[in-house]
Formats: C-alpha cells, sequence, structure tokens
C-alpha cells in the first residue's frame, strides 16, 4: 500500500514501532503490529512520500562580474545569504557565474577556468547549501577531461548534494559568443533534476531559443523550466535594434510558459564587460531577468540595469489548472511530427 501523508509522523513518538530509512528523499517506514488473536503477525509496509510543495519561493541573483573570480564568489555567497533570509527556498543564479563571461574571444589560457563536477564549486556551494536549507541552481564550467569541456548547470539539493546536472545542448557561435571554442554539446539530454523542492527542467541560455528543449523537459515531468542565462547587447547595435533583442528573449520563455504550462525562471547577468581583445565594444548584459507563470505572465521582473535579488512567491498548483483549461498536451498529433527529427524538409 502506497499512501501520502506528513513527514512529521516520522518524528511523532508515539511511533516507537516504526523503523525508518531515508532513500532518495523517500522515507520507507516498515510497521510491524503483532495480533495476538490471529495467532500470526501481519507485517504492513507503507511508503511515506515527501508532501509536494505547492508554494514554492524562489530567489533570482542577478549580478555583476569582475576579473577577480574570489570576489564574484563572495558576492554571490552574500547574494544567496540575503535571498534565503527573506525566505528563498529555490536560488537561481546566472549562466557561468564565477568568472567574467570569457566566451567573447577565443583563448586557450580561458580553459584553466573549467573545473571538475564535484568540484571546487559544488563544495564550497553545497556547504552553503547545507547551512541554509536551499536548493541551489549553479552554472560552471565544467572538466569533464583534458579537452574535454561542457557548459554545465549543477543543481545542489538543501542537503548540500548534488542532486543531478544539465549539460547544455545547443551551443552558440556569434560575434562576442564563441562558445563552440570552448563547449562540447550536452550528452545528457533533456531530464528534469529531482530535488526536495520539485522536479527542476534546467536548461542554459541558448536552449531558450529551442522550442523543443522546453517542450521535452515538460514532457519528462518537469514542475518549472529555469535558464540561467548570459545575454546583452553589443553596443553598436542600434536603439531599435536592442529593443527587438530583449523582447523577442522574453517572448521566447513567456512562450515556454504558455505552450507548456509551466512557470519559467530566467536568471540574467547585468552589467558592461570589456573585450579583452578589444575587437568590439564589449557586451552590456541586459538583466531583466523575470519569472513568467504558466500562462506567460509576468511575475516579477529585474532591473536591466542594476544589480538585483528577485524574490517571487510562485503557486506551482496552478499548472494543474491551467493544463485543464489549455490541454495543450493532450492535443498535440504525435502521430504527425516525425519530420522534425530532419535538419530541413526538402521537397
Amino acid at each position: 500500500m502506497t499512501i501520502r501523508v506528513s513527514e512529521s509522523l516520522i518524528t511523532n513518538p508515539k511511533l516507537k514501532l516504526f523503523n525508518t530509512i531515508t532513500l532518495n528523499n523517500e522515507v520507507i517506514i516498515f510497521v510491524f503490529r503483532q495480533y495476538y488473536y490471529y495467532l500470526c503477525s501481519v507485517a504492513y509496509f507503507i511508503i511515506i512520500l515527501p508532501e509536494k510543495i505547492m508554494e514554492l519561493t524562489i530567489g533570482i541573483i542577478q549580478q555583476t562580474n569582475t576579473a577577480d573570480i574570489e570576489l564574484n564568489k563572495n558576492k554571490l555567497i552574500e547574494n544567496i545569504r540575503l535571498c534565503a533570509s527573506q525566505g528563498a527556498q529555490l536560488i537561481v543564479l546566472p549562466e557561468l557565474h564565477n568568472s567574467l563571461y570569457f566566451c567573447q574571444t577565443e583563448n586557450i589560457k580561458a580553459f584553466d577556468l573549467a573545473e571538475t563536477i564535484p568540484g571546487p564549486s559544488t563544495e564550497l556551494f553545497g556547504s552553503l547549501a547545507k547551512e541554509l536549507s536551499v536548493v541551489l541552481v549553479l552554472s560552471l564550467f565544467e572538466k569533464r577531461a583534458p579537452g574535454l569541456y561542457h557548459n554545465t548547470a549543477a543543481v545542489i539539493e538543501k542537503d548540500g548534494t548534488i542532486a543531478g546536472k544539465y549539460r547544455k545542448m545547443h551551443i552558440p557561435d556569434d560575434p562576442a559568443y564563441y562558445e563552440k571554442f570552448y563547449f562540447t554539446p550536452g550528452d545528457l539530454g533533456f531530464r528534469p533534476v529531482r530535488t526536495s523542492v520539485g522536479n527542476l527542467g534546467v536548461l542554459i541560455c541558448w536552449d531558450q531559443w529551442y522550442p523543443e528543449a522546453a517542450r521535452l523537459m515538460a514532457l519528462a515531468g518537469a514542475d518549472l523550466l529555469i535558464f540561467p542565462t548570459a545575454i546583452g547587447w553589443e553596443s553598436t547595435d542600434s536603439d531599435e535594434e536592442k529593443e527587438r533583442q530583449q523582447q523577442a528573449w522574453m517572448i521566447a520563455q513567456r512562450g515556454h510558459a504558455v505552450y507548456n504550462g509551466l512557470p519559467v525562471i530566467a536568471a540574467n547577468r547585468v552589467g558592461h564587460e570589456s573585450d579583452p581583445l578589444g575587437q568590439t565594444q564589449g557586451i552590456l548584459f541586459w538583466g531583466s531577468s523575470f519569472v513568467a507563470g504558466p500562462q506567460g505572465e509576468i511575475l516579477a521582473q529585474a532591473s536591466s540595469e542594476k544589480e538585483e535579488n528577485l524574490i517571487m512567491k510562485i503557486d506551482l498548483n496552478r499548472s494543474e489548472q491551467v493544463r485543464r483549461l489549455w490541454p495543450f498536451l493532450r492535443d498535440r498529433r504525435i502521430d504527425a511530427y516525425g519530420d522534425l527529427t530532419q535538419r530541413f524538409i526538402d521537397f
């Protein structure tokens, strides 16, 4: 028999006959009761699942970075503490948050910034997550093996362990965003990371332009979609072009929320970072981190110009209600989508 009850039962002193085992965030209780009038023993097996969180407090850290990695990390730690003090249960950091966005140029020395997972950052932020009892979404330059590197999100559980990771699947190669030089495309697929606060559909930056990625996360049971991001303007663009780019960025992710019926969290860095080679005028990261509800509505949005911690409560139960009103998953014609696996449909 499987039932869902309050985890407070576990600590009830009256339940002295219960032997408990914790495994993968589930508490298994074996209850043995002797029925003497039957002259036999009857064993009951009950699995007590964690209560599903309906209201979740999100924290987004939007900050500027410098060439001083230790300074960046210390500022992140301070902001994580501030978010936790305001009740955040899940805290999302921007893409490649430990350093400057080094992908503006192709530089062999930048590979020295990479680290293993597990490694120094997961250990540092893992101890902090355990201390504060929060779930963290990190974004790291992963060294998988000599000459093999990924742009990877590591999700830290509130006990400090690594709940899972996602390796960025879509890798850009544009002026000032030369990521193909550094990152091998991910090979972990689109699988949500299971945590104590829900199933996190973590994607990274350039993935935001691909509806297939968000849809596959949703089909795999994600409770919300999360995008650590590093995106901004090249300063020679016109004001009109800058506005179009920023609005497209928001529209695309709000679209993911709508057609999947899920909340979306986007965490961007902010501020100007110079081009180390002076070939361009650098990138002005546009911030504007935001939380959108399952109908694409903006629930909270940060400034486009300054550092900011964004705190927002979201109702995870709304996804169920929205999907009942807009049953897009029900009406998908999965029998007719085979051509989506082709690069282009030639006739």
